[in-house]
């Protein structure tokens, strides 16, 4: 029988790999009466800059929230879910993308994995200006996490 040994914390680049390492994690925004909303996003991780960055509509709970109260963290399972990530932080919602391939469309546009970049991305541009898409910025002020040490 293997011993455990208790939770290892992560060190910030140990965190920053889980991050850059995964595709999916839940963001965690505040109601108005201070609970948590939470949801499932697929996200991208810049390590150089310390930014998650979110594609969502300019309607959506997640960003009312986030205009209202920028406090946020995102929480990132390794493969096992016995590690995890956690950046916490101030976040930022772009304004919409308004014309196709504007700014904060090719930002948009770096959010979709590569192997799903379409080849003429101007179906993608006219659809996001069309959805009213945003940009979530998580800008990290703490990144950490934790994993199992089970004494291997």
């Amino acid at each position: 029988m293997t011993k455990n040994a208790g939770p290892v914390p992560l060190t910030e680049a140990e965190a920053s790999d889980l991050l850059a390492a995964q595709n999916f994690g839940v963001l965690a925004t505040l109601k108005r009466d201070g609970q948590p909303h939470l949801t499932t996003m697929l996200y991208g991780w810049d390590a150089s800059a310390g930014v998650a960055r979110f594609s969502t509509t300019s309607t959506r709970l997640k960003a009312t929230h986030l205009r209202r109260n920028p406090r946020a963290t995102l929480h990132v399972s390794a493969d096992d879910h016995w590690s995890y990530a956690a950046v916490e932080g101030l976040a930022e919602v772009s304004a919409p993308t308004v014309e196709p391939g504007d700014a904060v469309g090719r930002e948009l546009l770096a959010l979709v994995p590569e192997a799903a970049r379409p080849a003429d991305p101007s179906d993608f541009f006219d659809e996001a200006v069309a959805e009213g898409r945003v940009v979530i910025r998580l800008r990290a002020e703490r990144l950490g996490g934790t994993r199992l040490d089970f004494g291997n």
